[in-house]
């Protein structure tokens, strides 16, 4: 049985796959949404692993946003990993952090939205400001479940959008595939597009019209690439 393991990204939760979620239920897959820590890409990556070693059988990757920088400093050893699946997601390269992916190309208008919470231990959690969510994050939603969406969002560290990765990087070692909307802007669309080309990714799919948040949105877009992805892969 193929596993897909489903990992969030900053500002939203595992249920930001719900309309993902039970399409790929349907199918047969074994589907498990990765409560992403959001603290570190080391050590959420570190946890995304122990997760990974307890799995028997084929696991397709799918990360958003924040998610994808973690999925992506997975050790490919450490399951039988047949592919990664990038939803609006960073795909890093050694050396590369989340903020400097998204300036790849310009377009970016996250940073004017953040609010900083000092951490005791040192540091800040970065959230959206609740009245730029819908705009900033998810404009392609109704407003009503974007201002429930923004209550609760969960943050990201300020220290995991500016770590660089420190190990390879996923798709140097598995088939990758972009999907990502036209007017996301977290991550403007030429980034992706660059850190799809670079990845030499087997496919990549800009959704016309859609936001960052384009799992949610377009969420049956999403999951015809996840399937194409399992079937290319154990065909």
């Amino acid at each position: 049985m193929v596993t897909v393991i489903l990992v969030h990204g900053a500002f939203a939760d595992s249920d930001s796959w719900n309309g993902v979620i039970k399409p790929l239920s349907d199918d047969g897959y074994r589907v498990i949404a990765y409560a992403n820590p959001l603290r570190s890409i080391a050590t959420d990556a570190a946890e995304l692993v122990d997760l990974i070693r307890t799995l028997d059988g084929p696991i397709l990757l799918v990360g958003h946003s924040y998610g994808g920088a973690v999925m992506t400093a997975v050790d490919p050893s450490a399951g039988d990993i047949i592919g990664a699946v990038y939803v609006a997601g960073f795909a890093l390269e050694p050396g590369e952090s989340p903020a400097t992916a998204s300036a790849l190309a310009p377009g970016s208008t996250l940073a004017d939205t953040l609010v900083e919470v000092p951490l005791q231990s040192g540091g800040v959690d970065l959230y959206i400001e609740p009245g730029k969510y819908w705009k900033q994050f998810c404009a392609d939603l109704p407003e009503e479940r974007a201002a429930s969406m923004s209550v609760t969002q969960r943050p990201v560290t300020g220290a995991g959008l500016n770590e660089p990765l420190s190990g390879a990087a996923i798709w140097q070692f598995v088939p990758s595939y972009f999907i990502f909307g036209e007017n996301d802007r977290n991550i403007p669309s030429g980034a992706h597009q660059a850190m799809a080309k670079r990845a030499g990714a087997r496919k990549t799919v800009e959704v016309s019209g859609a936001s960052h948040v384009v799992g949610i949105s377009r969420s049956a877009e999403v999951v015809d690439l996840v399937r194409e992805a399992i079937e290319s892969s154990v065909s």
